[in-house]
């Protein structure tokens, strides 16, 4: 199946592949992308043909956070409309989270923002060495609210906070070492390296997995729709400070924030 912002192809042995395909905006996230690919994780959860998803991106980058028009309507938007934004991509990380199959992330180029979102909350992210990652919103003056439950939930406070806080970006092995990544291989092996994965994920027994992936949710961080809803809001109040429509707007007119 082939939409306007992602591919679905279905092969031999019921692998997926789910493609990011926006490759002249480095695959960055619209509302339109978000809605498309909630969908798909949704289809392809109740599809009982396919028995992995390998989730990736063409062009130069994995995804590259979100788009700049996307970003630009929020910085207008009003309260009620930026929370309904952030809602509609916490519910991306939901639905991609809740996946009853193995979800791999094959990432290479960039991932920042809501990109490193998606690969937090894969099974199992395999990168190019030469991949990039970053929590960049502080940087705007803003916070990396939306993700923050399935990023802490990945790697844990005291590891998201130096990239919450700072808003570097990192290299794959550093994201290999805080748990981000499961995987770092050259640029040559990575599809070599997803395919080796995805016949140990071909297995196992397809129920056994589905519910062997709920019960390390229900052990792990819970993500409820109440703690979506609080992050959620501290992402209202804090596009309404000052700094963060100093920092949104320095962004937009290529200029460095007054803090800077």
């Amino acid at each position: 199946m082939t939409l306007q912002t992602i591919h679905i192809a279905i092969g031999e042995h019921g692998v997926a592949r789910l493609t990011l395909a926006r490759p002249e905006k480095h695959n960055a996230l619209s509302a339109e992308m978000i809605d498309a690919l909630t969908e798909a994780a949704y289809d392809l959860g109740r599809n009982a043909s396919v028995r992995v998803v390998v989730l990736t991106g063409e062009g130069a980058s994995f995804c590259a956070g979100g788009d700049l028009g996307w970003m630009r309507a929020q910085f207008d938007a009003t309260r009620a409309g930026r929370i309904a934004e952030a809602r509609r991509l916490a519910m991306l990380f939901k639905a991609l989270n809740e996946l009853p199959k193995p979800l791999i992330a094959r990432v290479h180029g960039n991932a920042f923002g809501g990109g490193l979102g998606i690969l937090s909350v894969c099974d199992m992210a395999i990168a190019a060495a030469t991949a990039r990652f970053g929590l960049t919103e502080v940087r705007l003056g803003i916070i990396p609210a939306t993700i923050s439950p399935f990023v802490i939930a990945r790697i844990g406070e005291a590891k998201a906070r130096p990239l919450f806080l700072s808003g570097k970006i990192v290299d794959a092995w550093q994201a290999h070492a805080v748990g981000l990544l499961t995987r770092v291989v050259p640029e040559d092996a990575l599809d070599e390296t997803v395919e080796s994965e995805i016949r140990h994920f071909l297995a196992a027994s397809p129920q056994a997995a589905a519910r062997a992936k709920a019960l390390a949710r229900s052990l792990g961080m819970p993500i409820t729709d109440e703690l979506i809803d609080r992050v959620i809001t501290q992402l209202a109040d804090t596009w309404e400070t000052e700094e963060a429509r100093e920092g949104v707007a320095a962004f937009f007119e290529r200029r460095e924030p007054s803090w800077r």
